[in-house]
């Protein structure tokens, strides 16, 4: 191992999709205080919702999503019925239609949903928002619940972009992780989707896997990239037993350690810009007329609870149980459990049971980690970030956590400029945590930086 992953590799740190992370948040933002908030925002607030349905039709050993196992219907079924309340409760909170320029579908497996109950629900969220044609809709799938009667319902319900979980090609990966979909069920994915007219196709890749090698992951890329999907997510496994009990089925002794990963993400990283991708951020590519990396080059590119994104809405309102919105008050979180959110909901309420009202200080050190994370350099004196408080207090604040990072040269402070160097962005997560003020307060336990 050498001596930058030795130091900062291990080192748990969140994956900062927001600040302050979830583990912060508290039971003093409940379902009334989330109403105010919602019912505060003016008629033209530009507006992201995201959805979420937690079920699959199995589990995989890897996965870190809030889901469960099932293959019934009635259980989806049932839950769509409650988002259908629930779209209604925010909706009178609100007390007009709100324009829409971003919708995610996320999961678990939303396509589980039966289309013709799909485009219900569809039909609901349009009659409670003005979601208009050119908003980008999203959905997440599993490679191996999707034909070409779902490529049609997606497209007749307006989604314009998918995101196919794949992880891996490797048949051995694949297996360690109860994930196995043949290379020809995904290139039969990719061609019913065109053949539907969806070209906004992001496939989704993960390292860190059991039985991964340099060899199997540059092998992955290439497999992949001879599909051309627009966008490409290289997501780093993060191993949390402690969270996710069923990861307990992965053999820890089959899993790369730190250096491992590194040459890992590396190598995929340079398969990735050889076949013609753009790096953004940390984890995704993109092919250069994709605007997400015309977002990265013109400085809009944003991070939320789904990574990175282009979605520079004002508000994001999450609806279904564990989805988490952002409104200009704070942070909101429906409870976890479907149970629970459910029971809410019934009851004429929100499910919002533990959020965060943020001060200026942290809309301030959110904006300073977003802007680390996004464009990989911050200037502390730069008049937006004035609106929030004084960048330059703070950078004095965080110059002793600073010290060391920057002396190993993983980043370079000239003046009030903080810029990550080509060798620090894998550790970019580090450099982000020297300004969160309840990193070292905090309880929860963290992945690995890298």
């Amino acid at each position: 191992m050498d001596a930058l992953a030795e130091k900062y590799a291990t080192r748990a740190v969140p994956r900062y999709t927001s600040y302050p992370t979830a583990p912060h948040f508290t039971d003093a933002v409940d379902a009334d205080v989330a109403a105010q908030w919602l019912g505060a925002l003016p008629a033209a607030t530009p507006t992201s919702i995201y959805l979420h349905v937690p079920y699959c039709r199995e589990m995989c050993t890897y996965c870190g999503c809030t889901t469960k196992a099932t293959r019934r219907l009635d259980p989806v079924l049932d839950y769509v019925e409650t988002l259908k309340r629930e779209i209604a409760l925010v909706h009178a909170a609100i007390g007009t239609r709100l324009p829409v320029t971003h919708l995610h579908w996320g999961g678990g497996t939303p396509s589980l949903v039966p289309g013709p109950v799909f485009l219900e629900l569809t039909a609901r969220l349009r009659e409670a928002f003005a979601l208009s044609d050119a908003a980008e809709q999203a959905i997440e799938l599993d490679p191996r619940t999707v034909d070409r009667n779902l490529a049609s319902t997606l497209v007749k319900a307006g989604i314009n972009r998918v995101s196919l979980g794949i992880q891996d090609t490797d048949p051995a990966v694949q297996q360690a992780i109860g994930r196995v979909q043949p290379d020809e069920i995904v290139q039969t994915v990719f061609e019913d989707l065109r053949a539907a007219g969806l070209t906004g196709i992001n496939a989704d890749l993960m390292y860190g896997l059991p039985h991964q090698t340099a060899e199997t992951v540059r092998h992955t890329v290439d497999t992949i990239a001879k599909f051309a999907p627009s966008r490409v997510s290289v997501f780093g496994y993060a191993h949390v037993p402690w969270v996710k009990t069923h990861q307990r089925l992965i053999d820890e002794a089959t899993l790369p350690d730190a250096n491992a990963r590194l040459e890992l993400e590396a190598t995929m990283r340079r398969a990735l810009e050889a076949a013609g991708y753009v790096a953004i951020g940390l984890d995704h590519f993109a092919l250069p007329d994709d605007t997400m990396a015309c977002a990265m080059r013109g400085g809009t590119l944003k991070r939320n609870f789904q990574g990175y994104t282009t979605d520079t809405a004002e508000a994001l309102i999450g609806l279904g149980a564990s989805a988490i919105g952002k409104l200009p008050q704070g942070y909101v979180a429906n409870a976890a459990d479907v149970g629970n959110w459910r029971r809410a909901i019934e009851a004429g309420q929100l499910a919002t049971v533990r959020g965060f009202a943020l001060s200026s200080s942290d809309c301030l050190r959110a904006a300073i980690i977003e802007r680390l994370m996004t464009a990989y350099e911050v200037d502390l004196a730069d008049p937006a970030l004035a609106r929030y408080g004084d960048g330059l207090a703070l950078l004095d604040e965080a110059e002793s956590a600073l010290a060391e990072p920057i002396a190993d040269g993983l980043a370079v402070l000239d003046g009030a400029r903080l810029t990550v160097t080509a060798r620090g962005r894998a550790y970019v997560r580090i450099l982000a945590a020297c300004f969160d003020a309840y990193l070292a307060t905090g309880r929860a336990r963290h992945s690995m930086a890298v």
